[in-house]
């Protein structure tokens, strides 16, 4: 069983820096990819970074240029959010692809997400 925690989320002001952490715990044997989604009332989950083992990154048009991602150990990762905007505001979720057995494909873990607002 794998666990996914998350922290940071508060409301901060537009123009505003927060910085979300996640944590992966439990049966893990490998970590594929970590990433960050939000979900803003009324609308679907979206991607807003992820990382991979190699260090590859992807971000969400949106985002880029205001957000960073960062794997600082083997089970965490960061998201750096700088110069928020209003529409930032929603509920950050962390997923997590790992294996938790070396003959399995990896799964997805969800944490149960962290409230960003950004408001005045």
């Amino acid at each position: 069983q794998v666990q996914v925690v998350e922290s940071g989320g508060d409301l901060v002001q537009p123009g505003g820096s927060l910085r979300l952490s996640c944590v992966a715990s439990g049966r893990i044997i490998r970590i594929n990819v970590m990433g960050w989604y939000r979900q803003a009332p009324g609308e679907e989950r979206e991607l807003v970074a992820d990382i991979s083992t190699n260090g590859r990154t992807n971000y969400a048009d949106s985002v880029k240029g205001r957000f960073t991602i960062s794997q600082n150990t083997w089970n965490t990762v960061n998201l750096q959010m700088n110069s928020l905007k209003p529409e930032d505001t929603a509920v950050y979720y962390c997923k997590v692809d790992c294996q938790t057995d070396r003959f399995a494909p990896p799964i997805s873990n969800w944490g149960q997400g962290t409230q960003v607002n950004v408001s005045s």
